[in-house]
């Protein structure tokens, strides 16, 4: 489920990508390090969605030291499958390599921007178009790069599925014609590479697509569609340095009852800077606290069994009449009948509820074994890292 809080960001995958990137070009950390999403509690978490700022940032401090074909081509071979996670296995696990591809496109926002990217295939007879779309300047070398990553991105996906190198017939891309293009010969490997094209794209044969991928399993889509939608449902947007903090509060608020050291040492700034920045933000750190708190609570009322007087104290409160004391406050309501009546979470969060767990899910093979794993996962940390909003 896309909503307008994925609008602007991508995921930290993509991210972890750019930057590797940027180190084997040789690209000083101090440029960029300081952006954005990514502290390595952000980086690093799947579930994190960084701003695509950030991400095109590190793609200009990239080509203004190496052409932008070049980094393409790097791009390319730092993503292996399961790189981009689920996303992935969309493709490489489908009953055939278009339907693969399909599902990728529809779901091409669990790692771009959905604001500013999109994937689109279109069968013509004998052939199969695959067009990535996306809006910037022809001139602007980062999204030039991108474009030319995406396109090799796909072909390398789509030829895991097919268990074979499937070699495009024609490549166009909407990009200024560069100096030399031996890397994008490399990539996509065919001479045939058209520039400054109204769009981006990578054309097969359609036989090439609509074989039986080699070891497909029955079922195996819908696992991963399901938790296409759980990751998309779970994903944390850092939109700005609110966001960061509300992140960091929810970790700490996880692990023990917050205080504002904790969270500064989280943050890697002082007390006094992290107050001056919640200022800014025109609130507080005890309003923050309070929301955490609710939020903190309606997750354990909707997706646990706990005692009112076990969440009491795992949510900082002296005792559960102190906790049904806040629930009224809140919602007008007492836990029992929250619990009950599954009301949404708090005002001033997204207005979603919280995804439910499923069930377990029995399917034979490694692979299906290894997405489940994964799916459980993501449905435990879930829960414990949804924003506060």
């Amino acid at each position: 489920m896309i909503t307008q809080a994925h609008h602007g960001t991508t995921s930290s995958a993509i991210t972890r990508l750019s930057i590797t990137a940027a180190r084997l070009f040789g690209i000083p950390a101090h440029g960029y390090a300081h952006l954005l999403g990514l502290a390595p509690e952000h980086l690093n978490d799947d579930l994190c969605r960084t701003p695509a700022a950030t991400g095109i940032r590190i793609a200009e401090l990239t080509t203004v030291r190496v052409p932008w074909t070049e980094l393409s081509l790097v791009l390319a071979e730092q993503s292996g499958v399961g790189t981009l996670g689920v996303w992935d296995y969309l493709i490489t696990s489908a009953p055939t390599p278009l339907e693969g591809i399909r599902d990728a496109a529809a779901y091409l926002s669990i790692v771009a921007d959905p604001s500013t990217d999109t994937l689109r295939i279109t069968e013509d007879g004998e052939q199969i178009v695959i067009s990535h779309v996306n809006e910037a300047d022809q001139s602007y070398e980062p999204a030039c790069a991108i474009r030319a990553y995406a396109l090799g991105l796909y072909q390398r996906r789509l030829s895991a599925a097919a268990q074979r190198s499937l070699v495009p017939l024609r490549v166009t891309l909407a990009a200024t014609t560069p100096r030399r293009h031996d890397a994008l010969i490399e990539l996509y490997g065919t001479r045939n590479i058209e520039f400054e094209a109204p769009s981006s794209s990578i054309t097969f044969l359609a036989s090439d697509l609509t074989g039986p991928t080699p070891h497909a399993q029955p079922g195996l889509s819908t696992v991963l569609r399901r938790h296409a939608d759980q990751t998309l449902a779970a994903a944390i947007p850092l939109h700005n340095w609110l966001d960061l903090f509300r992140t960091a509060l929810a970790s700490v608020h996880d692990e023990t009852v917050p205080t504002l050291p904790a969270v500064a040492r989280r943050m890697a700034v002082s007390t006094r800077t992290l107050q001056r920045r919640l200022d800014e933000h025109d609130t507080t750190w005890s309003n923050e606290v309070e929301a955490a708190r609710r939020d903190h609570i309606t997750r354990l009322l909707h997706g646990t069994d706990l005692s009112v007087d076990a969440i009491a104290a795992r949510s900082g409160y002296a005792d559960a009449r102190a906790l049904r004391r806040a629930v009224q406050r809140w919602y007008g309501t007492t836990p029992a009948a929250l619990r009950r009546t599954g009301r949404p979470g708090p005002a001033g969060t997204s207005g979603e509820p919280v995804p439910e767990s499923r069930g377990p899910v029995t399917l034979p093979g490694d692979a299906a074994r290894a997405v489940i794993g994964r799916m459980a996962e993501t449905a435990a940390r879930k829960g414990s890292h949804r924003p506060v909003r």
